[in-house]
Parts: C-alpha cells; sequence; structure tokens
C-alpha cells in the first residue's frame, strides 16, 4: 500500500513538472498594437474641403495601419445640415468603392440628420446614433427622384454596412413605403428575419412564403425616419448608441488621445504650378530654377511639379532635387504630380518633393547612370554609381521613404526585402545589407519582385504607394486638388515658359549656336573689307546673344565672358598694335576658342571621358561653322564689288582721268603708285610675321614678308605690290 502510494506521488510529481515545462516553453503573446483613431465633423454644407479633408484623412490613416499592422477607425461625426447631393454622394461613393483595408468607417450621429447628409451615414461601415437621435427622411418630406434613388442603391448595393439594406433605404427616401420587418421560415423551419416595404413584403406572400411574424417598423405616408430606439430594438441600422464621445472611445476601446480630432490643415495660401517636361539639360535647369524663384517671390506655400520626364543629366538633377528638397526649409510645400512618367532624373526630381502622388498607371524608376557618347549607350562608372546613391540615400532621408526602394531605381543588382518591425509592427524596405546590420529590430519578408538581380526598379502607381514612395494614386488633377485640400473648382496658373525662355530654349540648340558663331564671324571678315563700323557692330551683337543665352541656359558665367572679352583684346592687340602673328595672336584665338566651348557646356566632374565628349561634340558644332566661314568669305571675297549693298560700301581709286576738275580726288601723296614702290628699300620696323610695319621713302607703311620672318630692324626690298598689299624681302 505504501509503495503504490509512493508511485502514484512520483507520477504526480512528474505530470507537474511536465505541464511546468510545458507553460515554460510556451510563447509569450505579444501585445496587440493600439488602434489609431481620427474624429471629422461633417458640417454641412458639404463641398470639396470636406471631400478632401476624408479623403486625405482615410488614406494616410490606412498607409499608417498597413505599415504598422494596426487597426484605424475614422469616425465622421454627421451634424444636421442641407449639402448638395452630388457632394454627398461624392464622398459616400469614395467611402463604399473599395475596401479600406484595416480603416474602419464610422458614422457618429448625435442628433437627429435627415436629407442628403444621411448618404454619407449610409456608407459607413457602422452607425453609432445618440439616445434621442433620428435618421432619415433624405427627401426631407418628399420622395427622392427617381434618378438620385437609383445612386443610392449603387452605393447600398456594395453593402460595407451589413445593416443598411436596400428597403431599409428606399423606406427613407419615400414617405409612400412603407417599411416592415418580416420573419420568414423556410422549408426546413429555419426562420429569417427581413426588412421589407410593403411592394416586396406582398410579393413573397404571391410567392408563397410562409411568415410567421410581421412588425411595422414605418408606415405609409410617413417621413422614412427611424429612431435610435427603433433601431436598437430592430437591431437594424446602427451598432449601438452613446451619449457621448467619451462613451464612444469607450465603445471601441480606445482612449481620448487616440481619437483624436482631425488637425485642420493651415491655409493653403497661394500655390503655385510648374511644368517641368522633356530631357533635364542645363537649359532645363535653368528654367526650372527660374520658374522656381518666380514661384517663391510670389509668396507661394506650395508649389506643384507636374513631372513628365525621360532623364537628363546626372549633375543638373542633383542640383535641381537639392534646390526642390530645401524648399521645405522655408515652409513651402512641394507636391510632385506624375501623370505619365519619371524616369531616370524624372524620379530623382519627384522623390526631392515632401509628397508624390502619380496616376495608377504612371511609371517611376529605373534611374541607372549611363553615359551616352554619341548613339552609343555606355554603361556609367561605379564612382558615378556611388555619388547618385549617395544622392538618393539622403533624397531619402529628407523626405523618409525606404532608401532601399531609392538605391534600387539605381542599382540594378541591389535585392530588397519588405521588414516588419519587431516592437511596433511598421512595415519598411531594407536592403540585404541593412537588414544584415539591423536583424535584431526587423523580421524579413518577401523580396520585392521588381528588385530583382539585372533590374533596376521601376513601378507604377499602385505599386508606388505599396512600397511607401508616392501616396495613393489620383485619377486626374481634380482628385489631387482635393487630395491636396484646395477646391475642385479652383484653377492652377501654370508657371510656364515666357517668351524668354521659348527664346533661350531655341537660341541653346546646337544648330543655333553654330549660325551665331558663323555669323558674328562672317561679320568680321566684310566689317575688315568694308571699315563701315556697322558689320562690327552686328558680329558683336552675334557674341552678345550666344553669351546671353548661354548665361540664362545656366551653361556660362563671368568667367567665360572675361576670357572672350581678354581673348578678343589680344587679338585687337596682335592687329592693331603689334601687326604679325604672335604671343597675343595665339592667346587670343586659345581663350576665345576655350571661352565659347566652356559656355556651351557644363563640366559635371563625375567623369573626365564623358566631359571631354561633350566637349568635342562643342568643338565639332564650332569647327563645321568655320569651315562654313572659309567658304562664305571665298564667295564674299570674291563677288563683294557685285553684292548690291556691299559694293557701295568698298573704297576704290578712281579709274582713269577726272572727266571735271571740279570732282573730288585724292590727293596725290596718298597715291600707291606700283612702279614706284617696286623696288625701293627700307627698314622693317617690327618682326614681320609675316606682316608687320617698315619705313620705306620715310613713310611707315604695312608691308608683308614673302617668305620667312624678318627680324626688327632688318633692310628690306619691296618686290611686289598688289593694290593695298606690299610684299617685301630681306635685303642679304
Amino acid at each position: 500500500m505504501a509503495i503504490q502510494t509512493l508511485i502514484r506521488m512520483v507520477i504526480l510529481s512528474l505530470a507537474v513538472v511536465s505541464n511546468s515545462a510545458v507553460w515554460a516553453q510556451a510563447p509569450v503573446k505579444e501585445a496587440k498594437p493600439a488602434p489609431i483613431a481620427r474624429i471629422l465633423p461633417i458640417i454641412s454644407p458639404v463641398g470639396d474641403e470636406t471631400l478632401g479633408q476624408v479623403r486625405r484623412t482615410v488614406l494616410e490613416l490606412q498607409q499608417t495601419a498597413t505599415n504598422e499592422n494596426r487597426q484605424a477607425y475614422v469616425v465622421l461625426e454627421i451634424k444636421p445640415g442641407v449639402s448638395p447631393f452630388h457632394n454627398c454622394f461624392a464622398l459616400a461613393d469614395f467611402l463604399t468603392e473599395k475596401p479600406l483595408g484595416n480603416v474602419t468607417t464610422i458614422a457618429w450621429v448625435p442628433e437627429t440628420v435627415t436629407g442628403t447628409n444621411v448618404l454619407i451615414a449610409l456608407a459607413c461601415q457602422e452607425i453609432v446614433m445618440g439616445p434621442n437621435a433620428s435618421l432619415g427622411d433624405i427627401g426631407n418630406g418628399s420622395a427622392v427622384p427617381a434618378d438620385q434613388q437609383a445612386i443610392v442603391k449603387s452605393i447600398v448595393d456594395r453593402r460595407r454596412n451589413a445593416r443598411v439594406t436596400w428597403s431599409l433605404a428606399a423606406a427613407m427616401m419615400d414617405p409612400a413605403a412603407a417599411l416592415l420587418q418580416l420573419t420568414v421560415e423556410d422549408k426546413n423551419g429555419g426562420k429569417e428575419v427581413r426588412l421589407v416595404t410593403s411592394t416586396e413584403a406582398l410579393a413573397l406572400q404571391e410567392q408563397g412564403a410562409v411568415i410567421a411574424d410581421r412588425k411595422t417598423i414605418k408606415e405609409e405616408g410617413t417621413p422614412g425616419l427611424i429612431s435610435s430606439t427603433q433601431a436598437r430594438a430592430r437591431e437594424i441600422l446602427i451598432v449601438r448608441t452613446v451619449a457621448s464621445r467619451q462613451e464612444l472611445v469607450e465603445a471601441y476601446q480606445l482612449s481620448l488621445d487616440q481619437l483624436r480630432e482631425f488637425d485642420q490643415a493651415p491655409p493653403v495660401g497661394k500655390v503655385a504650378y510648374i511644368q517641368l517636361h522633356d530631357v533635364i539639360d542645363e537649359v532645363f535647369s535653368s528654367f526650372a530654377q527660374r520658374q522656381i524663384h518666380r514661384a517663391v517671390a510670389s509668396g507661394a506655400k506650395l508649389i506643384i511639379f507636374e513631372i513628365d520626364s525621360p532623364g537628363g543629366l546626372l549633375s543638373v538633377c542633383q542640383d535641381l532635387s537639392q534646390t526642390i528638397a530645401h524648399l521645405s526649409d522655408r515652409d513651402i510645400k512641394t507636391v510632385a504630380y506624375i501623370p505619365n512618367r519619371a524616369i531616370s532624373g524624372g524620379a530623382i526630381l519627384a522623390v526631392a518633393c515632401d509628397e508624390i502622388y502619380m496616376k495608377p498607371n504612371a511609371k517611376i524608376g529605373d534611374a541607372i547612370p549611363i553615359n551616352l557618347m554619341g548613339n552609343m549607350i555606355l554603361r556609367a562608372e561605379e564612382k558615378i554609381l556611388s555619388i547618385e546613391l549617395e544622392l538618393l540615400r539622403d533624397l531619402a532621408k529628407q523626405k523618409n521613404r525606404p532608401a532601399a526602394v531609392l538605391e534600387g531605381f539605381a542599382d540594378k543588382d541591389l535585392e530588397v526585402f519588405e521588414v516588419t518591425n519587431k516592437a511596433t509592427g511598421k512595415k519598411w524596405f531594407l536592403s540585404k545589407e541593412e537588414l544584415h546590420q539591423q536583424a535584431d529590430e526587423w523580421v524579413a519578408g518577401h523580396l520585392v519582385p521588381e528588385s530583382r538581380t539585372g533590374i533596376a526598379i521601376m513601378i507604377n502607381g499602385e505599386r508606388a504607394h505599396d512600397l511607401l514612395i508616392a501616396k495613393s494614386p489620383v485619377q486626374d488633377l481634380t482628385e489631387l486638388k482635393l487630395r491636396l485640400g484646395l477646391n475642385a473648382d479652383s484653377e492652377l496658373r501654370t508657371i510656364g515658359r515666357t517668351w524668354v525662355d521659348s527664346l533661350v530654349f531655341t537660341l541653346n540648340q546646337s544648330w543655333v549656336t553654330g549660325l551665331l558663331f558663323f555669323l558674328a564671324i562672317v561679320f568680321i571678315y566684310v566689317e575688315m573689307a568694308t571699315m563701315t563700323g556697322f558689320f562690327g557692330i552686328l558680329s558683336a551683337l552675334c557674341f552678345t546673344i550666344f553669351f546671353w543665352s548661354k548665361v540664362m541656359g545656366g551653361t556660362a558665367g563671368g568667367l567665360e565672358i572675361a576670357l572672350f572679352v581678354i581673348g578678343m583684346s589680344c587679338l585687337a592687340i596682335e592687329f592693331f598694335v603689334l601687326p604679325g602673328f604672335g604671343v597675343f595672336g595665339i592667346s587670343g584665338i586659345l581663350l576665345v576658342l576655350g571661352s565659347l566651348i566652356m559656355a556651351s557646356q557644363s563640366f559635371t566632374g563625375f567623369s573626365l571621358e564623358y566631359d571631354l565628349a561633350r566637349a568635342g561634340q562643342t568643338f565639332a558644332t564650332l569647327g563645321v561653322a568655320l569651315l562654313a566661314v572659309l567658304a562664305a568669305s571665298i564667295m564674299i571675297s570674291s563677288n563683294l564689288h557685285r553684292i548690291p549693298i556691299l559694293k557701295n560700301l568698298v573704297l576704290e581709286a578712281p579709274a582713269g582721268n577726272m572727266e571735271e576738275a571740279t570732282e573730288p580726288q585724292l590727293r596725290p601723296d596718298l597715291l600707291t603708285s606700283d612702279a614706284s614702290l617696286v623696288g625701293a628699300t627700307g627698314q622693317a620696323v617690327t618682326i614681320l610675321r609675316p606682316s608687320g610695319k617698315a619705313r620705306i621713302n620715310k613713310q611707315l607703311i604695312d608691308v608683308v614678308s614673302d617668305g620667312p620672318f624678318i627680324e626688327e630692324g632688318a633692310s628690306i626690298t619691296v618686290v611686289q605690290v598688289q593694290k593695298n598689299r606690299i610684299v617685301v624681302r630681306q635685303t642679304s
């Protein structure tokens, strides 16, 4: 007996130990994250501003609830009043259009509400009423028009609220309709409670349905107004009644801190709308910078950038994106609106904005850095990729976006994973390296499909929202305005191109640049032949237009202009002060060419190969222009005396004797006689390289050496005279 008792005690002890071990190994259930909630007063008349507030609040809560794996509640406190039917329908349509995920919409009706505002309550997932409140009578004593009834039916048929049926809504819209609650028995003896109108009840009877119980909720000829008492007793329409906001908070196990009043957005103020289209180059950047400056100067507090671009130069995108990103330092909100595409550099500009809104099928991403060498596309150097990745990380940090996703725009080999925070349940995205470094904070999820190896991330509006890059998509500009709290009918004045901007874009085209250079040189050549001053002014005007367009285009500044002026000064010294062709002449040509090339492009500093290639393109443009100048100068010199305007500007010595002694004649001492100068001797006053000055017959004359350079002071002999050209040779 004692042995049996001992055995029982041992078995009991083992069982206790075993159960203790099981309890010890049982996982501790993590506390569920606290819900989040917002309450929005719906004040009549309901307009675009209210619709925009509800949209913005619901979508922002939806994104937060999804990212942090929390339940969210949006409480619409509907108050009595009169509102346009189409505005109430627009709000109801938004609330019922598609499931809202972790967001539950609650209509709180603390006092009696009738008219079109009732439609908003019927569109919510749950309805809560005050103890003495009633809801209904949508037509305010009259039947709602048939077309509006059809609209209400389309909202109710989506069945976002199981306690709102079409029969209930029909009774609320038509005083002539009676509302009944029937208990119908099926063939198996089961019972079903239905809300029906009198017409529907008659149809059931004709079909042979067995009606076990019949209760009248609304008589024919009375307003379709359902009190909270009726609704609670019949278990229709509402889920509960509450007398105060405190009771509402307790009913949903919230706290007053969680149920925060919707923060009315501050007045938007002046809005600027800037279109950033086409390829992003220096001219584009200069245009955008001017537009931003105009918007800021006008006092704009919201700048919407409509971006539709295939990309452009990384150096330009880097500077422009930083300009956009730092507008927030001036309390200016920036929004990127992408109706079509923001590829490569366009994506960089978009992620520099505070918020991004895209159409559902618009594209963003694919910012792999490349080098364009003519028609060839070459992969950029690794250092350029590292510069772009650093830029994207910086923008992600500034605008609170997942850096891994933005880096995936540029790095085709980067894998991005969806992760969940262990403590808060927050959803985020990290690269494999980031996940390894922060493994104690995040739980790895699935690989983002768009980040597979070998392909840069490019996503549409829906996926951009899923990946926390953009807000939920908008269908058009009108919806964008509502989401931003603007009036749908407000006109966004586009800060577009002025005639000056259009002129700058035209003048910066390569063919126009070449044409200006061609005309400037041709005018100099004609001026040398005519010495009128007029063509010199035209040449100066061409160079002025060239540099003005480059300064406005953002590729030239004071340095380029200074180099050009110094170069022209050197050439002037060479031609007019120290005739010949030496240091001043060579230096002048190099300075002028250098200034023209520097003014035509910006040197990025990212890649010497790329910068030299672009400089080569500029030099090619100038080279073609020089060849054209050569051809034009030959034609002009051969036909100068035949050109109607120019032939009268060229000075020629009179031929033959003057018919009348009274006609004007050249002074005899200024006439050059070919016979008298040939064979004359003299001395070189300057170095002849090959041109210069010499003293012959006690006169200082411009001469040209017929061979090698002649040193200053050497004896010379005139060997040939052709009009104004005097050719000399050094005397042995």
